[in-house]
């Protein structure tokens, strides 16, 4: 899939495309009904189908300062969209200048001008331009007046309006299947192996230490999870996300574990998947006290992904 750059115009083979507009961070299944909208039009109209996201994400920008909150990486949406069907992601950088872009210049000169838009596709909640000056209601009437198509999907609903905030509240308390069922897959971070202080390795269970980035932070305790290596190959394991209060100092990592594996992870790049909680972080006085828990914790944990 092409990845374009939001601030140059969009090469001629792309332009007269369906753009499907938004955030989309962890691409839920709100964000895939929006896609899909545009990815059936371009399809049944010959266009290029083109998935437009802001990063960083407009919060960023706003509340620099703001815990970290997202759901995917860059990388991680560009495949998400790929296989939805698009053909391309526009990357639109969020900074002062298109903060400072007005609702009918962000259509005119960005979507229409340097975009080459022939539809524009939504969520019905998408808001846009300085001050947060245009919605579906502008989207539509500048498309009456100047010769283009727009379309605003209907929120998707289960119990209430699926929305990032209500995956980030799910996972904020530990609830991955709730996190899964919104997502529609488990919340994955990616993340390189990196050398840490091999504690894991003096206890008998190696882990693979990866920080979180930008990612939001689930509640902190041992999860099972699975992991995705670049070959393709798929692992079970347990994992720590925490501060690992028995170590001293505290330092913030994700501790995969992988059961019977033994291989050198370090450099390489891999995804973990949250599949359930399983206990808060704690504290124990003596490494033989931990190493027990660590054992029932990987019991548990197995448990939980034989169905996986």
């Amino acid at each position: 899939m092409i990845r374009l750059d939001g601030h140059t115009r969009i090469p001629d083979p792309l332009r007269g495309g369906v753009i499907a507009l938004g955030n989309f961070d962890g691409f839920h299944a709100g964000h895939q009904a929006v896609v899909g909208r545009a990815v059936r039009h371009a399809r049944d109209e010959g266009r290029p189908a083109i998935v437009a996201t802001f990063d960083p994400h407009p919060v960023r920008f706003f509340k620099p300062d703001a815990p970290p909150f997202r759901l995917t990486t860059l990388d991680q949406r560009q495949e998400l969209f790929a296989a939805a069907g698009a053909d391309a992601m526009l990357v639109l950088p969020f900074d002062a200048a298109l903060a400072g872009t007005t609702a009918e210049d962000f259509i005119t000169r960005l979507l229409l001008t340097r975009y080459g838009a022939a539809g524009v596709v939504t969520g019905s909640d998408f808001v846009f331009g300085k001050g947060r000056g245009g919605d579906v209601v502008t989207l539509a009437d500048h498309a009456r007046r100047l010769g283009f198509f727009t379309e605003m999907v209907a929120p998707v609903e289960d119990d209430a309006v699926i929305s990032s905030s209500r995956i980030r509240e799910a996972l904020h308390a530990g609830d991955c299947a709730t996190a899964a069922r919104l997502l529609t897959r488990p919340f994955t971070v990616r993340g390189t192996v990196e050398h840490g202080d091999k504690n894991g390795r003096l206890l008998g269970f190696p882990t693979a230490n990866i920080d979180m980035g930008n990612y939001l932070r689930p509640r902190y305790g041992i999860y099972a999870v699975t992991g995705k290596l670049l070959d393709g190959r798929e692992l079970k394991g347990a994992a720590n996300l925490g501060i690992r209060p028995s170590f001293v100092p505290p330092k913030e990592l994700l501790e995969p574990h992988f059961f019977d594996f033994a291989e050198d992870l370090y450099g390489q790049e891999i995804d973990v998947a949250f599949h359930a909680f399983i206990r808060p972080e704690a504290k124990y006085d003596s490494m033989d006290a931990l190493m027990a828990q660590i054992a029932k914790d990987c019991d548990a944990a197995k448990a939980l992904l034989a169905r996986v």
